[in-house]
């Protein structure tokens, strides 16, 4: 079988019987959250979906319409908001351990942070470039992925979408898709509280209030603050830093002003805070500071010992980044019998200040800083017309447009590597698209759908440090998108389907530190486009208790958009965006779960994962590389066809379990479990060893109480139990290091054991 090894697939089949479904997929059989307002007749119409049907299944709406998700024809995992809190996801950054297809990769500011599904993801630091996997939020998309990282709070629902959706979506969503789906207003009066306080001094509260205001109108408002110090130590002030402050509101309101006329109207704003520390693990004793031979390891990192337990950094530069964001959005929808018509309209204002100690040390001599500024202003509008779900024939069509305006200014120096420039960047998009599914007999559906859109990108660059250089450029492309596919009920629970999918990711210009003439008569890089292949089994029986979904998948990607390293002549690292000539990912993801009464769920989930790069005969080398080891010609480059692309484990596993036995008529218990296992992979696609993370595996624990209505509930956990060491990134320092050996790491959260206790209570 080509699509997979038969190794491969007797591990998946042994993985399945000792774990069946995603961690979250137990959710998917049970009710909807006691808290959850009942969709309005009117909503339910508008997405085409019996109000029945409701209260009993998860509903999602992936295909832009309200759908049972064991009846979805796409491979989609659902992370309801009390699954993410069992799981301890706090952080957008967390949802890598709720999703065996995902990985996101946090880094030392949100603009360089990356977002993959099955192995593929964009990993760019030009402003420019969007991502391969899209972010959507209450229905808008985030057309700037650091926003998506700056807030995760009083969230109802996360739809993980895999393979291309961009014929619904657009052309940023060539890998995949996050839906994201905040909480809304409750039809009775309610409030919440909760807070959490950790042993390594996280401190966080929340709090909600909401219900109806008239008949016709209700409202959420919500409040979440998150701060945590830190695990890295500072030697040089003494300070605690990779650490985070996080402020977020969020007003809602929803207005029927006649039963078949729904408005939702919201407001959100993020203020936050983070501090950067990224600890040396590994440095050659022969390693001196800019080459200069007086800065040893012990002049440049004094008191630090390096390996892989390091979490000690010497820097006279507070690091770190502060962003607000503000967001505004309408969305209405009119019932007209037949079908709805839906208008989202929405607008987004995001800032950054960012800065970054670029010696890391705190040698005065040496006294290098990197910082900057990130302005972004995005509008988007869609219009859709969505068909009522209860004929043989189901439409989805759509009018879409965005426009997206950025600027980066940024300054390093004064010593070394120096760079000061300011750029500007744009990115309109305008797309007709349109999805239908027909039901040619009982059972049987043929789908079929196109997205035709046209892309406008320009820029203009100013380069302070190189005489004042001007540049400015512009380009426009046109693209269409294809899905085709066919879906069977088998039997009652049982639901089978094959679709075909293309995906585009379009143009972008290398914006940053080093854009010259060569680079503007180059033009921009080419489009990133992708044909996928999926064919799943979603079931249940046993009276639902029991969930199974099984998903085959290949992908093949086209000048897959990445960043390479460039290390010049003075040793600096340079970044350079090029396309790959072709990648491949294909493999098997099985999730489901199993509910075996009214207090013991059990979830899990598998994901295998054969990604690999097919073509790519003129990658950079990753520094120190040497001629044996695949670096050759000139200038020196390396080919990495063979080789396995960034952040693509070949598997990918996750667990959990959750028991709330009945302890008095009106306390329960709470035991809850969650495991997660990844194998190795590169933080890096040009196959550097200094970059490479072992497999690894987190466990965390859960004991408490709750009221058996739910009201209140005090919870202690333990997060990282068995204290696994493992990194969320990793840099080759080498060029900065006169040619030796060094590498710095990124410490996730939990990387160090903690523990905690949180609790809320609803009234």
């Amino acid at each position: 079988m080509s699509l997979f090894t038969t190794t491969a697939l007797g591990r998946i089949l042994a993985c399945s019987l000792a774990v069946t479904a995603s961690s979250a997929a137990f959710a998917q059989a049970a009710p909807t959250q006691p808290n959850d307002p009942a969709p309005t007749t009117t909503a339910l119409a508008e997405q085409g979906t019996p109000p029945e049907t409701a209260g009993t299944d998860i509903i999602v709406t992936a295909q832009k319409r309200a759908e049972r998700v064991q009846d979805v024809p796409l491979a989609v995992q659902v992370l309801t908001g009390d699954a993410l809190q069992a799981q301890g996801v706090r952080q957008f950054s967390d949802l890598t351990k709720a999703a065996p297809s995902l990985i996101i990769r946090p880094a030392e500011q949100p603009v360089n942070a990356s977002v993959s599904i099955r192995g593929i993801g964009t990993f760019a630091f030009s402003p420019s470039v969007e991502p391969s996997v899209a972010v959507q939020i209450d229905d808008v998309p985030v057309q700037f992925l650091a926003r998506a990282f700056a807030d995760l709070s009083d969230i109802e629902r996360i739809e993980v979408l895999r393979g291309p959706q961009s014929t619904l979506y657009g052309r940023s969503a060539s890998a995949g898709l996050l839906n994201i789906v905040t909480q809304g207003p409750s039809a009775h009066l309610t409030g919440r509280v909760g807070g959490l306080v950790t042993t390594d001094r996280e401190y966080s509260g929340n709090a909600a209030l909401s219900g109806p205001l008239t008949d016709t109108l209700g409202f959420r408002a919500s409040v979440n603050y998150d701060n945590f110090a830190g695990n890295v130590h500072n030697l040089f002030n003494g300070d605690t830093v990779n650490g985070f402050r996080t402020l977020s509101t969020r007003g809602k309101l929803v207005w029927n002003p006649t039963p078949t006329l729904n408005i939702t109207g919201q407001i959100g704003y993020i203020d936050g805070h983070t501090t950067i520390g990224r600890p040396f693990v590994h440095v050659s004793p022969n390693a001196r500071l800019r080459g200069v031979a007086a800065y040893t390891p012990a002049v440049f990192a004094p008191g630090v010992t390096f390996d892989n337990d390091n979490t000690n950094v010497v820097n006279n530069v507070d690091s770190g980044t502060d962003y607000t964001d503000f967001s505004q959005s309408i969305r209405a929808a009119l019932d007209l019998g037949f079908a709805s018509l839906v208008s989202i309209t929405a607008w987004d204002h995001f800032k950054q200040f960012d800065i970054l100690d670029q010696d890391e040390s705190a040698i005065a001599a040496l006294d290098n800083r990197q910082f900057g500024t990130f302005n972004t202003h995005a509008f988007s509008q869609e219009l859709r017309l969505v068909s009522s779900g209860k004929t043989r024939l189901r439409y989805t069509l759509g009018l879409f447009y965005s426009n997206l305006n950025l600027t980066r200014d940024f300054t390093r120096g004064p010593f070394f590597s120096i760079a000061r420039w300011y750029a500007t960047n744009g990115n309109k998009q305008y797309a007709a698209f349109g999805q239908a599914e027909y039901e040619i007999i009982d059972g049987t559906s043929l789908i079929g759908g196109i997205r035709a859109g046209h892309g406008k990108i320009d820029y203009t660059f100013l380069d302070y440090a190189a005489n004042n250089a001007k540049f400015a450029g512009n380009n426009s492309e046109d693209y269409q998108t294809y899905k085709a596919g066919i879906q069977q009920h088998v039997a009652k629970d049982v639901m089978a389907f094959a679709t075909f999918a293309t995906g585009h990711k379009g143009q972008a210009y290398d914006i940053g530190t080093g854009f010259n003439l060569l680079r503007q008569q180059t033009g921009p890089v080419r489009p990133e486009t992708s044909k996928d292949w999926q064919l799943g089994v979603k079931s249940q029986f046993l009276d639902r208790k029991v969930t199974l979904n099984v998903t085959l998948f290949t992908t093949t990607f086209d000048n897959f958009q990445a960043q390479g390293i460039e290390t010049l002549p003075d040793g600096t690292i340079n970044f350079r965006l090029a396309n790959v000539g072709k990648l491949r990912t294909r493999g098997v993801e099985l999730e489901g779960g199993v509910r075996f009464n009214r207090s013991f769920n059990l979830g899990g989930g598998v994901t295998y994962d054969d990604a690999r790069i097919l073509s790519f005969p003129l990658a950079q080398c990753y520094p120190l590389q040497t001629a044996a080891q695949g670096c050759t010609g000139t200038p020196a480059r390396q080919n990495l066809a063979g080789f396995r692309p960034a952040q693509a484990p070949e598997w990918k596993l996750s667990v959990t379990a959750d028991y709330t036995p009945r302890l008095t008529d009106t306390l329960d218990g709470v035991a809850q479990a969650a495991y997660n296992y990844q194998s190795s992979f590169n933080f890096g696609i040009n196959g550097d060893p200094e970059t490479l993370q072992k497999a690894y595996g987190i466990l965390n624990l859960s004991l408490g109480v709750r009221s058996a209505d739910r009201k209140w509930e005090l919870i202690g956990f333990v997060n990282n139990v068995f204290d696994k060491q493992y990194f969320f990134n990793a840099n080759n320092s080498a060029g900065n290091q006169g040619n030796a050996f060094a590498t710095q790491s990124n410490l996730p959260r939990d990387f160090r054991r903690y523990a905690g206790v949180r609790a809320s209570h609803t009234f």
